[in-house]
């Protein structure tokens, strides 16, 4: 994965509000997806090709439900060398989610923790 332009993002992001900082990557992912700037992300795939419950993944590292919640950047995340990429949290009708905050950065460990709720 490219790690050259989060490096340059990384001080800006983390000045902004996590929710804030979440709506600026996704926004930015989905503009760029189908754009020639997807070079700044996208660094090919690992080849490391994994079969489970009969499915054939490119890797065995993916992308959990949570953060595209719309389907807004499906490709520029699979662009960025994700074997799989899961959307969603999907519901019959919209719902409201939690109260802000809700989402929290554990700086020390790397982490975030995500309280969007079915949004």
């Amino acid at each position: 994965m490219a790690l050259v332009p989060y490096a340059l993002a990384r001080p800006f992001l983390f000045g902004l509000d996590p929710e804030t900082a979440h709506d600026l990557t996704i926004a930015s992912l989905s503009l760029t997806q189908g754009s020639a700037l997807k070079w700044a992300y996208a660094s090919g795939r690992v080849d490391d090709p994994v079969e489970v419950a009969g499915l054939r993944f490119p890797n065995r590292v993916g992308l959990a439900a949570g953060l595209d919640k719309n389907a807004r950047c499906i490709d520029g995340l699979g662009a960025m060398g994700f074997g799989f990429v899961e959307v969603g949290t999907v519901t019959p009708l919209a719902q409201p989610g939690n109260a802000k905050p809700r989402l929290f950065r554990l700086t020390q460990a790397q982490a975030l923790i995500n309280r969007f709720g079915f949004n």
